[in-house]
């Protein structure tokens, strides 16, 4: 039953980071930019989002290991804000549609496992909603972080001035750096961003009721 949940598990992680990148390609499809659309991204056939570490490696390595936390990423998906129609809005919207596609996963998962815990009990399904709501508030928290590359950098740029948001920018081939520096500097018994992370998302989840 172990093997069957963590299979299950790795699928709805692999859904939750598809759906994320081609919410990124939908939204910029809606102000002109078709980068993604002419590279075949708007599916939700993985086989054109699979990143090698991302969705591959690093999933792998937490399933062999039982990791108690499953945790990847897809391949991102391309896009020109030069097309988009309004530049500032597009950024915006564009950045924000992954994570807020991660937060509507999470309420549904959310919702369906109360409603299915109050009429009925099928704890392996009921544990597997569950499963989905916390990595999709995962997905959506990591995600929100104001470090290049990941899409708060990108939401925050949108919204700086110009001159602002050129030298932020400026970042980004640090990004990679940053976050794994936030990984290895320790508060209490974790990291700092597992800290950051943890308290965020259980406060996500405290509002879902999730227990």
């Amino acid at each position: 039953m172990q093997i069957e949940f963590m299979v299950i598990s790795l699928l709805i992680l692999l859904l939750s980071v598809i759906i994320h990148e081609v919410m990124h390609g939908l939204v910029a499809l809606k102000f002109g930019d078709h980068t993604a659309e002419h590279a075949g991204r708007l599916t939700l056939n993985p086989l054109p989002h699979i990143d090698p570490i991302g969705t591959i490696l690093l999933p792998a390595l937490l399933f062999i290991s039982n990791s108690p936390v499953l945790f990847g990423w897809a391949k991102p998906v391309p896009v020109n804000p030069l097309n988009f129609s309004d530049i500032r809005k597009g950024e915006l919207l564009v950045s924000l549609a992954g994570i807020l596609a991660n937060l509507g996963i999470a309420i549904i998962c959310a919702v369906v496992y109360h409603i299915l815990s109050t009429i009925t009990s099928l704890p392996f399904i009921e544990q597997l909603l569950l499963f989905g709501a916390q990595i999709n508030l995962l997905l959506a928290v990591f995600n929100l972080l104001p470090i290049p590359p990941l899409d708060g950098s990108k939401v925050l740029m949108s919204q700086l001035p110009y001159n602002a948001a050129r030298e932020f920018a400026k970042l980004e081939p640090m990004g990679p750096f940053i976050l794994l520096a936030l990984w290895f500097i320790p508060i209490g018994n974790s990291s700092l961003i597992s800290f950051i992370l943890g308290t965020v998302t259980n406060f996500l989840s405290s509002l879902l009721m999730l227990p």
